[in-house]
């Protein structure tokens, strides 16, 4: 037997350019796991081959080895070194079949990463980036690719037995045990394996692919589950049928499994064949879930089945080209979430997160590119910037290109790449390739961090009918990137007559395309001018339309051109993005707020948008986040100054629209609605208009949100009256609360939001997350539970950096340092922004966090402290 002791060290940073390939690649391995109630035994045989000079080195972690081979001879501990990480054999032979047995402890894996005991009756597996170096010695990295051969063995009482591909053998055994085989016949990297052995039901279904091959299709939940996989089993099978039509992609193995534990750090994994997902991004219904969250059951449904292509067949040769797969699948995701509901509602919902996630992350201590260039842990990188940002890269290309040429491009790179480990560059060299355009500029976009400015000023000539754009682009400094580039910025413009509101067709040379009305304009220099011509009266300009780059926009439009174009501009993206300019202005630039709620009121733009899209009138009243908000503010950041600001906003809101938000609340009817994006629209409004009703201070408001709690069956209307009754402490909140608790205990997603609404509450104060924290079903060990909590007290940030939230964060970064560190580097990062606060806070946080950098022992936490603390 040898165990490995790990010994305490300076952790190492790993850097994109030191990359080498592996010494020995695996044609093939055979994996056997056989699981006991206090241990696991995993067998592994790996045939390897040499294809460089140097060791063979099998990565490690937590694993007690208990007997190693190579070509049948059994090694001594003297013919082999092993560490805490990794075991290292000198002088192998060329051609080695490497034979080891570990022991591992899945039924006390609290990191949740490797196997894991995910509840009493289900093991499950999570591997990405390096997890399964937690099940058996392998060169756990993504550019090693092998055949997988699995034989999964339990007990009886686990009935379930899964592993990647299709299954080729089972049997029973003494002892009341069982076995199944598994065999994925395509080439893999490590991280994409997965096995699940437990007591679980199964919801059936079927595909036939654009090859005739018939797939079974499968989701696996508790049986009290089954009935909440319906909506996820129709967007798998909407998913595969819009990856054929959009991209030429059927599936290609004879079964798709889907696997829902709520003990599970990400939101899902793509395991090749067998997606393991947290039950918030797979089980929805209307009863149970809100609008939104089956809205995210689909997408996150899309973007794991999108991955077969883009992360699976095509897979990364690196963590440092994560980007790659991430970023492009989001893409893939959110083109298919526009089919679900309307285009633009959808780029709303899109660029919202973008904004309120991505750009504070560009903006702070963790910034960093979309393609990093090193790092301590990966898991640290699992970010906003990777997978948003690099979304928005893949989408700059494909805008530029159109949909015909961007075809062309992808399928260049799935013809070129198939089967491969891939980078960034060879990525926009395929799409460049099939496309015929040259984009190898937009690697920039990859490799520097921050979010870019594009100031952009105008002239107009009214006697040559000449419309002058100036546009120069900057970007913050970056200590560890000190030589910043231009980046190529498409800016998708139209022009509309100030007088008349009509659109003019577009005529200048710097132009993608000439003489027409939505035109695209390349800015890939630090400074450019562009000329109109036939402008025949002064126009109002609309810029970056779709939000077709992920710049800050700097343009002097007064607050009447913003209200111009928010009630002429032809897109309901454009409208949305001509209203939160202006919506930033009142709450960051004092500017007089009259002028929004005129042009939303006095112009019956809203009432107009109710009737025939009532979810984009819905985003038409959204205000920009506080937490955006708050990364547009570099210092002296008072976060109780912008909460008095939005809230008196929309208190304003509120008053100007007077009896009109009862008419909405009391006429709009959802149950009138056929299709699903109108009627989440309507349920929008009226969630709105009741919360708009109680900022007049209607007292009648509180009956009316109380019946609605009662009488409804759906879960976004239900939570929305709790929301009144909770936030505005209305006589009836106690006992809806425990109404909802009595009615939803057995439902954990609803006791999730149960917990967060509390959490979220205007005056959280210690005695309420106190409560909370100590509630029977508050568990450390399902992150979706912690979450709650703390998404709730980080959706206010007066609440997040008060004491008691600021407590909460560091406490709680503290305990998962130790129990799971993927979790608790999450937490702690919701403080990275403490540098911008005025004193005394920000001295007071900065020492607390300092304290913390000295007690933090792993690698995920110590990582994230340094980087929010090199400001």
């Amino acid at each position: 037997m040898n165990i490995a002791v790990d010994t305490p060290s300076v952790p190492e940073t790993i850097y994109l350019k030191d990359y080498m390939p592996p010494a020995f690649a695996v044609n093939s391995i055979d994996l056997d796991i056989r699981v006991f109630d206090t241990y696991s035994e995993v067998t592994a045989k790996l045939d390897m081959r040499r294809q460089h000079a140097g060791d063979l080195v099998l990565l490690g972690r937590d694993l007690e080895l208990k007997s190693i081979k190579i070509n049948g001879q059994v090694l001594s501990p003297e013919q082999y070194q092993l560490d805490s990480e990794q075991l290292t054999i000198a002088n192998a032979p060329d051609q080695a079949v490497v034979e080891t047995l570990v022991i591992i402890h899945p039924e006390s894996n609290t990191q949740l990463e490797g196997l894991y005991k995910a509840g009493d009756d289900l093991f499950v597996t999570q591997n990405e980036p390096e997890g399964f170096r937690k099940i058996t010695f392998f060169p756990d990295r993504p550019d090693v690719l092998s055949v997988f051969t699995t034989r999964v063995e339990a007990e009886k009482k686990f009935p379930v037995l899964l592993a990647n591909g299709n299954l080729i053998e089972k049997g029973e055994l003494d002892g009341g045990r069982h076995y199944t085989v598994w065999q994925d016949p395509t080439k893999k990297p490590s991280y994409l394996f997965a096995c699940v052995i437990g007591d679980l039901q199964v919801l059936k279904d079927s595909y036939t692919t654009m090859e005739g091959r018939d797939v079974a299709l499968e989701i696996y939940a508790e049986a009290k589950d089954i009935p909440k996989c319906h909506i996820a089993m129709q967007a798998l099978k909407d998913s595969m049928k819009w990856d054929e039509v959009h991209y030429g992609r059927p599936y290609d193995l004879d079964n798709y499994m889907i696997v829902a534990t709520s003990a599970f750090n990400m939101g899902a994994m793509e395991n090749k064949g067998l997606n393991i997902f947290n039950t918030s991004c797979v089980l929805a219904d209307p009863e149970y879930t809100t609008d939104a969250a089956i809205m995210r059951v689909q997408s996150v449904i899309a973007h794991e089945y999108f991955h077969n292509w883009t992360g699976n067949r095509i897979t990364c040769r690196d963590w440092f080209q994560l980007c790659l797969k991430e970023g492009l699948t989001v893409f893939r995701d959110q083109s298919f979430s526009e089919d679900l509901q309307s285009a633009a509602v959808q780029r709303i919902d899109d660029v919202s997160v973008l904004k309120s996630h991505q750009f504070p992350e560009d903006a702070g201590p963790l910034s960093h590119p979309a393609r990093p260039d090193h790092f301590v842990e990966i898991n640290n990188f699992y970010t906003a910037t990777v997978y948003e940002k690099g979304a928005e890269i893949s989408r700059m290309m494909a805008t530029l290109l159109g949909k015909e040429k961007f075809r062309l491009g992808t399928d260049e790179y799935f013809k070129r790449h198939d089967g491969q480990a891939v980078t960034v560059e060879d990525w926009v060299a395929a799409l460049s390739a099939g496309s015929g355009v040259d984009l190898s500029a937009f690697l920039t976009w990859y490799n520097q961090p921050g979010t870019p400015t594009l100031e952009v000023n105008e002239e107009y000539d009214a006697t040559t009918h000449v419309y002058t754009l100036r546009s120069k682009q900057s970007i913050k400094p970056h200590a560890k990137y000190p030589n910043l580039k231009a980046v190529p910025i498409p800016v998708a413009i139209a022009l509309f007559d100030a007088e008349t509101g009509e659109q003019f067709e577009l005529e200048s040379e710097s132009l993608i395309e000439n003489h027409v009305k939505d035109g695209m304009i390349l800015f890939d220099q630090d400074e450019a001018t562009i000329h109109f011509n036939n402008v025949t009266n002064r126009p109002v300009v609309s810029l970056l339309r779709n939000f077709s780059a992920p710049v800050n926009l700097e343009f002097a439009y007064n607050d009447a051109e913003l209200a111009f174009l928010l009630q002429h501009e032809t897109s309901g993206f454009n409208q949305w993005q001509a209203a939160q300019t202006l919506l930033e202005n009142i709450l960051l630039k004092n500017h007089d707020s009259s002028v929004y709620l005129d042009a939303i009121t006095n112009a019956k733009l809203l009432p107009e948008l109710i009737k025939t899209d009532p979810n984009l009138a819905s985003r038409l009243l959204d205000l920009p986040s506080e937490s955006y908000l708050a990364s547009r503010i570099d210092s002296d950041y008072r976060p109780e100054i912008v909460e008095i600001k939005r809230e008196a906003l929309l208190n304003d809101l509120a008053k100007q629209f007077g009896e009109f938000w009862k008419t909405i609340y009391t006429t709009l009817d959802p149950k009138s609605q056929t299709e699903f994006s109108q009627a989440m629209g309507i349920r929008a409004l009226r969630n709105i208009a009741l919360t708009m009703m109680a900022r007049q201070g209607s007292t009648e408001v509180f009956d009316l949100a109380y019946q609605q709690y009662q009488t409804t069956d759906n879960m976004t209307e239900r939570l929305g009256a709790l929301r009144v009754l909770v936030w505005f402490d209305a006589p009836q909140a106690s006992d809806a609360l425990q109404d909802f608790y009595n009615r939803f205990k057995d439902e954990d997603l609803a006791i999730d939001q149960w917990f967060m609404i509390q959490a979220a509450h205007p005056r959280a104060d210690q005695a309420r997350i106190e409560q909370l924290v100590a509630h029977p079903d508050y568990d450390l060990g399902t992150p979706n539970r912690i979450r709650a909590i703390t998404g709730g007290l980080g959706s206010r940030p007066v609440n997040l950096w008060g004491e008691v939230g600021t407590a909460h964060f560091i406490n709680l970064a503290k305990i998962m340092d130790q129990k799971n560190p993927i979790v608790g580097s999450r937490m702690i990062q919701a403080l990275s922004r403490w540098y911008t606060l005025s004193e005394p806070k920000r001295s007071e946080l900065k020492e607390k966090l300092q304290t913390l950098q000295g007690q933090a022992k792993s690698k995920n936490v110590v990582e994230t402290i340094d980087s929010m603390l090199s400001v």
